[in-house]
């Protein structure tokens, strides 16, 4: 808020984009309202899951009726909204069904990652699962590094079926129409990337080279993380490379 009181005093107009996740935006009403006033247009929203069981397992402590209640609370502020779900490799054929067909239902941009736990993150510490691997290339929340519940091949099948859907939803054709004068604008001054950028969809997502990923060689390992914990670990834990202060703390915590 005293960003945002600055800001209108002296005067500054901007357009912002920002990422937050829902129980911020539910918690923070008001903050959101005064931004979109000085000129907030955009926001990356975490919806991460669609059901219980999806917000119990990435630790995300709001319920699906608070997912969508900060949904509905961007949509009455005016602010355009990007939407991300995170795809777990548990999914089947009849889950990726039901992200697409609701996906498809909203007028938001919706963005599907895949569950990946990282250094330095709670899942890290918590995700009883076993690595399938510790390939560094592989952590890009667009690989599966946990084990599936489909053949892994066909996750990847599913998966980019699931996004190209997404894709043609906001992209291509549609995409070139709502910007036909910024694009054809582009063109005059040739500058040929934004109408280019529209179509490279299948040179970005292939399911047969991304089951290929898993099969080359490992140039840079991760460390593997230690036994799992089902309890929540302490924040001093949750560091890639704790501080010194940091380490003494964890280590009077774990002793």
């Amino acid at each position: 808020m005293a960003i945002a009181q600055a800001i209108e005093k002296r005067g500054i107009r901007k357009q912002y984009y920002l990422e937050t996740r829902c129980d911020v935006l539910l918690r923070n009403r008001e903050v959101f309202a005064y931004w979109k006033r000085l000129g907030l247009t955009y926001m990356f929203l975490g919806l991460e899951a669609l059901d219980e069981e999806g917000l119990r397992l990435y630790r995300k402590r709001v319920t699906p009726s608070d997912s969508f209640k900060a949904l509905e609370v961007a949509r009455s502020l005016g602010i355009m909204v990007a939407i991300n779900i995170i795809a777990d490799p548990s999914w089947d054929e009849g889950r990726f069904q039901s992200v697409r067909e609701w996906a498809t239902s909203v007028p938001e941009i919706v963005h599907l990652t895949v569950n990946t736990p990282y250094p330095g993150t709670e899942t890290w510490v918590t995700e009883s699962r076993q690595l399938t691997s510790l390939d560094y290339r592989l952590f890009d929340v667009q690989h599966a590094v946990l084990p599936t519940k489909l053949p892994l091949k066909r996750f990847y099948q599913e998966l980019v079926k699931t996004q190209a859907i997404l894709n043609r939803k906001h992209l291509g054709i549609a995409a070139l129409r709502s910007t036909l004068g910024m694009a054809l604008g582009l063109l005059l001054r040739g500058q040929t990337n934004f109408v280019r950028m529209l179509w490279k969809f299948n040179r970005v997502y292939h399911p047969e080279r991304q089951y290929g990923d898993h099969f080359r060689q490992v140039d840079y390992a991760l460390c593997p993380p230690a036994a799992p914990r089902a309890s929540k670990p302490p924040a001093a834990q949750l560091y890639i490379h704790a501080p010194e202060a940091a380490r003494r703390r964890a280590a009077r915590a774990e002793g």
